[in-house]
């Protein structure tokens, strides 16, 4: 498949060009930035791998496809102006800034016949694979309550520009995780604090799911003592997995990729796995390996007819419906009844 990648900053240079340029079935056609800064990375990054000024320049070239890593501000606009070019999508989390454009978006791709996918590559991290088999396969019995956290001690600058503040930028993976597990919410509360850059940060949203379980999920970037990684608690004992978070991110951003690591690709160390306990009881469970690596391979296959696309649509609208009830949350102090 013949895709472009649209923006250099560090998601796309770090989440995204490093798994394109990986994928056996990805023939990645160059980047589409016009700072000469970013171009000069490109050129340090992947020699001789083009530069386009436009979206209108990458598919005169002959792209199929574009991996939208742009700010969370342009996600909308530069993922409709692709569609309406005929190309397939894959655009980075936060998928849009509302549910209204993210449901404006997907039907957009329905009409025309195009793959459209939101980058939720966080479902293929080793400790929430783990999370997945283990309550799949009944060990926790029914599950009670998730935990979940993104959190990392950086006051200073605090939330990214580009991510659009805590709640998109890490609630974005954190409610989708909580979704994939635990099914529809009924009811949103929210906390947060506004940072004087005006983003918001030290975010809590818990949510009521149709089903009666709940899930906590905390998000912030000045958080001094991360807690842990995932708490997952049911009727039958809880998996519990501290930090750090998974080791895909630290592997790409010390250079190594899925092509240069083979199987050894997402394989956490034995003093990272997590535990299932029963009180005072407990056992150590092998961590899963994480599979980024798998989200373009499927992705191509769905541009080819031979699949579905690895995420579906229409949960970026669900995941931002819930994104759009924590943020009334949290502004009035209400809980947020959903249908």
């Amino acid at each position: 498949m013949r895709v472009g990648l649209v923006g250099y900053g560090f998601g796309g240079r770090w989440f995204h060009a490093p798994l394109l340029a990986s994928a056996p079935e990805i023939d990645l056609l160059g980047v589409v930035t016009n700072s000469p800064e970013r171009r000069a990375l490109v050129a340090a990054d992947h020699p001789g791998l083009d530069t386009f000024g436009s979206l209108e320049e990458l598919a005169a070239a002959g792209a199929e496809a574009v991996a939208i890593s742009t700010p969370a501000d342009t996600h909308s606009t530069v993922t409709d102006r692709a569609l309406e070019l005929g190309l397939a999508v894959v655009c980075d989390k936060p998928f849009a800034l509302d549910a209204a454009a993210a449901r404006r978006s997907v039907e957009l791709a329905a009409a025309r016949g195009l793959p459209l996918a939101p980058y939720q590559n966080r479902r293929w991290d080793s400790d929430f694979r783990t999370v997945r088999t283990l309550v799949a396969d009944g060990r926790l019995g029914r599950v009670t309550r998730f935990e979940s956290r993104f959190e990392r001690f950086a006051p200073e600058p605090g939330p990214p520009a580009a991510g659009g503040g805590t709640l998109l930028d890490f609630h974005s993976h954190l409610v989708d995780q909580a979704l994939v597990l635990l099914g529809p919410v009924a009811a949103v509360y929210a906390e947060w604090r506004v940072r004087d850059s005006g983003r918001d940060d030290d975010v809590f949203v818990a949510l009521t799911h149709a089903d009666g379980a709940r899930s906590h999920l905390w998000g912030s970037w000045s958080q001094g003592a991360p807690g842990d990684r995932f708490r997952v608690s049911g009727t039958e004992g809880a998996y519990v997995v501290g930090g750090p978070m998974d080791g895909q991110e630290a592997a790409i951003l010390a250079g190594r990729t899925p092509a240069g690591e083979g199987e050894r690709w997402g394989v956490e160390p034995p003093e990272r796995y997590g535990r299932l306990r029963r009180g005072d009881d407990g056992e150590v469970v092998p961590t899963e390996r994480g599979r980024w690596d798998v989200f373009y391979p499927a992705f191509a296959a769905a541009v080819r007819g031979e699949g579905a696309v690895p995420v579906d649509p229409w949960d970026a609208v669900a995941t931002a419906t819930v994104l759009d009830a924590a943020r009334r949350s949290a502004t009035t102090g209400e809980v947020v009844r959903l249908r």
